[in-house]
């Protein structure tokens, strides 16, 4: 059985030193509270074209863009539910349509080319996209650690995510495979993502100010794809 969700909201990104995070984390602790997953290791596939035209078409910064990838919260087994994801992004706003169903089902299923056994709005969105830019292929593996915090007294209004040790490979494209590849941040860093439906608390928004935290922009799939590119002009890999 197919479980699905939609999440709308805006998401906020600001890269932090190791003190930055101290100060945020002592901000947030009376408001805020880890979520179901805690600390957690995530695993994500990104799915592209053989040209990578959707992660160029999105390092563009188009008013509208919209990205697939397949997401564990763990080292995934065959039978362990996995999620789904077509992001969507227009003007500033993020759109989110997610699907769950077992992790075997869903590899079998995008390496044959073939739909997802669901039949649902969010199940035909995700397979039109998948036709319309078809072929698409596992690009990138990408996989951090997350601490993820939510409102206490909102539930999912507003979440702070920390997310450190950024990695991606090009090999071994699997949610069951471990943890390794090449690092995204510098030694250190944190990527800190507020993901809200409405405004930001002005707690939130003096404690950033104090600690002269500001806004960046940052993609986790963008990053590893500049260093592919980087490494492919410098002829560090070799494709046939």
């Amino acid at each position: 059985m197919a479980y699905q969700m939609t999440f709308q909201r805006y998401e906020l990104k600001y890269l932090l030193t190791p003190a930055q995070k101290r100060e945020v984390l002592e901000t947030i602790r009376p408001y805020m509270e880890l979520d179901q997953y805690g600390r957690t290791t995530i695993r994500n596939i990104y799915y592209d074209t053989g040209s990578f035209r959707l992660i160029r078409r999105s390092l563009e910064q188009p008013p509208y863009k919209e990205k697939l990838r397949v997401r564990s919260y763990r080292q995934a087994k065959p039978g362990d539910p996995v999620f789904v994801e077509l992001k969507k992004k227009h003007q500033s706003v993020v759109y989110k349509r997610r699907l769950t169903l077992p992790e075997r089902v869903v590899s079998d299923c995008f390496a044959a080319g073939a739909p997802l056994p669901v039949s649902s709005q969010i199940g035909e969105e995700i397979q039109y996209f998948r036709d319309y830019y078809a072929p698409l292929f596992p690009a990138v593996f990408l996989t951090y650690e997350r601490e993820a915090f939510r409102m206490k007294d909102q539930g999912e209004e507003l979440r702070v995510t920390f997310d450190e040790n950024i990695l991606y490979r090009q090999q071994e494209i699997s949610l069951e495979s471990g943890v390794y590849g090449t690092p995204l941040l510098p030694p250190g860093a944190t990527l800190m993502e507020i993901k809200t439906s409405g405004g930001i608390p002005l707690w939130l928004v003096h404690s950033l100010t104090a600690a002269r935290i500001f806004k960046t922009s940052f993609s986790k799939y963008g990053a590893a794809y500049g260093d592919i590119q980087r490494k492919k002009f410098k002829g560090d890999l070799c494709y046939a």
